[in-house]
Formats: structure tokens, C-alpha cells, sequence
């Protein structure tokens, strides 16, 4: 007898013919032809190298072995089945991520698409919060957040993400009123997040500047409604390079002062203690995206 294993559509042929004790029958239960189910039952016999049937005319009855290897071989065709419904009924795998509103919006979204490409089994909930994460109250796997404030024992941290801000608007505001130097942004008007009020304070120090009286000033919720009034030519804007780089790759925002930036924390993230272990792969793709980023 061959040790490879025989070919299941002829093994499920021959059960079926086993269990009526007809090929005719058992081509009607498969939607197969009478013919179709005596070539099936042929090839296994030739496979194994036994008779499975004794042909008599108009009536077919099993061998001593094949006896023997119905019984085993409906037990295993069983098995198969169940274990392909409890399969179909098993919850889909999923990964629960915190992050803040902005991030998910400007970073993570727009390559979350990659990641469902490279793990299609795997359900991605995206749940935004801005508390620190020791104060998160909805369930997760994995939170990013800038900074290590906030952070609870009872969560790993990893290092994520260096980050940076410079100025950014419209290309049509500064076709309309160029800005060459720091000082050139008084003519405009200047964006900013109620959740990041200092960052043009401490941009215009690590400019040089002792003080810039702007054109006017605008205040947002969050870094990336202060964004998208800056795609929208509302003002100028404090972005940082996690948030923007896929509007300054697009042309939707352009930089006047590249050179002049303001280092930020960087970003960490971390695991739930009864993580899902999908959260490893999330976070391997992660770093493998960082790393294309910084990529040149």
C-alpha cells in the first residue's frame, strides 16, 4: 500500500457508494454520474491497491476491506466536516488599537490598508480616545500615545516613533504671501490644537524669535481639524511629520520653512496585559512600516 495519502474526492465517492451499497445512489447524493463514481472508487482501489467492492451485476457489496476501511474512512470524512464548521463558526481574529484621534485620522488610517493586504484574517478595530493611557476605558491590545506620561506597570512599552514640527500651509497661501524667513509668518494667520497650544511658542524660540504678533489666530479641538484648515488655506499650521506626510507628498500642504523644527516626544506603544496575540503582528508591521517611512 502507497503511504501517500489517497485522493479525498475518491475516498468521499467511495463512502458515499459504501454507505448505499450503490454507485447509482451514491452518484445521485454527490450530483455525479453512475460512471463518475465507479472511475473514483476505481482510482482508490488502484491506489491502495485492494478491492473495496464485489461487482456483481446490477449490485456491488464491500470486501472484508473495504468493510474495514469504511468504517475508518466515514469516521475521518466526519471529523473533517466538523472541524470545517467549527472553523466557520469561530469568531474572526481581531486587534483592538487605542490611539489618539489625529494619529488615527492622518497616520494610521491611510496605511491601514497594507496592513489588512497582509493579514486578511485579521480584523483591525480602530478605538480613539485622548486619555493617557493609564486612564483609557475601553478595552484594547495595543495603545500609541506620545511620551511615557500615563504610562501603567502593568503595560509594555516599546519605543515607537521620533517626530518633529515645522511649519505647514496651503501652496496657495504662500503663492499669495510667500514666507522666507520666520518672520514672514506675521502676515498670516496661525493654527493650532486646544490640545497643543504651546507648540508655536516653542517652535518661535527654537526659531530665534523673541516675539511674532501674527495676522490673526485660530484654535481646533484637535491637530487634525487644525490640518485640514490648513489643506483648506484657512492659516498656517504647527504639523508634525507623522501627521502630514502624506498631504506634503500629495501637494496638499507645502512647507516654506523646512529647515527650521521643533523636536516633539516621540511615540510609544504599548501592550494590554491580556493582549490578544494578533497584537505582535500589529506591532511588527508597525516598525516595518516606520522603517519604509524612513526609508529615502
Amino acid at each position: 500500500m502507497s503511504d501517500r495519502l489517497p485522493p479525498l474526492n475518491a475516498v468521499r465517492a467511495f463512502v458515499a457508494a459504501a454507505r448505499h451499497q450503490s454507485f447509482t445512489r451514491a452518484a445521485v447524493e454527490l450530483h455525479v454520474t453512475h460512471s463518475a463514481v465507479s472511475r473514483q472508487v476505481k482510482s482508490l482501489e488502484a491506489h491502495l491497491g485492494i478491492a473495496l467492492f464485489e461487482r456483481r451485476i446490477r449490485q456491488v457489496s464491500l470486501t472484508r476491506e473495504g468493510q474495514a476501511f469504511f468504517a475508518e474512512a466515514a469516521a475521518g470524512l466526519a471529523q473533517i466536516g466538523a472541524a470545517a464548521a467549527l472553523l466557520a463558526r469561530a469568531p474572526a481574529r481581531a486587534v483592538r488599537i487605542n490611539v489618539r484621534p489625529s494619529f488615527a485620522v492622518r497616520w494610521l488610517i491611510p496605511r491601514l490598508p497594507d496592513f489588512v493586504a497582509q493579514y486578511p484574517g485579521i480584523e483591525p478595530k480602530v478605538i480613539t480616545s485622548t486619555a493617557l493611557p493609564a486612564k483609557v476605558t475601553d478595552a484594547f491590545d495595543i495603545v500609541i500615545r506620545r511620551g511615557l506620561q500615563g504610562w501603567p506597570p502593568s503595560i509594555e512599552v516599546q519605543p515607537f516613533m521620533e517626530d518633529e514640527a515645522f511649519v505647514v500651509g496651503a501652496p496657495s497661501l504662500f503663492k499669495a504671501r510667500g514666507v522666507d524667513s520666520p518672520r514672514g509668518l506675521a502676515a498670516h494667520v496661525l493654527l493650532s490644537a486646544r490640545t497643543r497650544k504651546s507648540d508655536w511658542d516653542d517652535w518661535q524660540r527654537a526659531a530665534g524669535l523673541v516675539r511674532l504678533k501674527p495676522a490673526g489666530r485660530l484654535q481646533f479641538d484637535h491637530m487634525h481639524l487644525v490640518l485640514q484648515a490648513a489643506v483648506d488655506g484657512l492659516g498656517v499650521a504647527m504639523g508634525s511629520t507623522s501627521l502630514v506626510a502624506h498631504d506634503l507628498q500629495q501637494g496638499r500642504l507645502a512647507s516654506p520653512l523646512p529647515d527650521v523644527r521643533l523636536p516633539l516626544e516621540r511615540y510609544y506603544y504599548g501592550f494590554a496585559p491580556d493582549a490578544a496575540p494578533e497584537a505582535r503582528l500589529f506591532a511588527e508591521w508597525l516598525e516595518a512600516t516606520r522603517l519604509a517611512s524612513d526609508a529615502p
